[in-house]
């Protein structure tokens, strides 16, 4: 390739630190690997549950303070879904209390967190513990016979 009156080809060095600079600005934790941060368990996001509906069943200031502390770190979780982010928010948003317990306030507040077990299910395959069992030497159907 011939450069052309007036061009010159930049040096590699330079494509170099030109790729380097723009994989640093783009992708921050591209040179540190980001930390993972596990899935919150089935137990935890129970809490967050039975506070929600302590808080619509109880309607305290208690109770409704509660599940606004338990629930607030999960709206912030990176491996959250969105569609449960939602559902917490519709609980936060309505986890307040008031001066009657009406049941509308209650469905708000009792409908996601209903939900919240089963939209907020993680989607990783368990590891396998164990390997599958062999099967038995021999082959064939063994329609009806043992081996001896």
């Amino acid at each position: 390739m011939t450069a052309h009156r007036g061009w010159h080809l930049p040096a590699a060095s330079a494509l170099a630190s030109a790729a380097a600079l723009l994989v640093a600005v783009v992708l921050p934790e591209a040179g540190e690997g980001a930390p993972f941060v596990p899935f919150p368990s089935q137990d935890s996001l129970r809490q967050v549950q039975l506070a929600a509906l302590a808080c619509a069943r109880e309607n305290t200031s208690e109770t409704c303070n509660q599940a606004r502390k338990l629930g607030d770190p999960l709206m912030d979780h990176p491996r959250l879904p969105a569609n449960c982010k939602d559902l917490i928010w519709q609980m936060l948003a309505s986890a307040q209390p008031t001066s009657t317990n009406s049941f509308s306030r209650r469905q708000a507040i009792a409908d996601p967190a209903e939900r919240l077990l089963l939209v907020c299910r993680s989607t990783e395959k368990p590891e396998a513990a164990d390997a599958p069992a062999a099967k038995p030497a021999g082959g064939g159907i063994n329609f009806g016979g043992g081996q001896r």
